[in-house]
């Protein structure tokens, strides 16, 4: 009886972000930042930061004004 060892070995290739990508990532953090600092969980704020049609402004104001988080996520979406 014989042994046949394959070993099979895969190539990944690195690709840089492009300057769009980057700049994105870089918005999306921004917002992150600021929703905990308002006051959401890190969900929340990745939630709510990653949907470009959420107005940062108003879910942060929600909260200043003393808006629970979860009742100001129902009004967010």
């Amino acid at each position: 009886m014989s042994r046949v060892l394959s070993c099979v070995m895969t190539t990944q290739t690195l690709i840089a972000p492009t300057r769009s990508e980057r700049e994105r990532d870089s918005v999306t953090s921004w917002r992150v930042e600021r929703l905990l600092e308002a006051g959401y969980d890190g969900e929340a704020a990745l939630v709510l930061a990653l949907d470009r049609d959420v107005d940062l402004h108003l879910a942060v104001s929600l909260l200043e004004r003393g808006c629970p988080a979860d009742t100001a996520l129902q009004i967010l979406f």
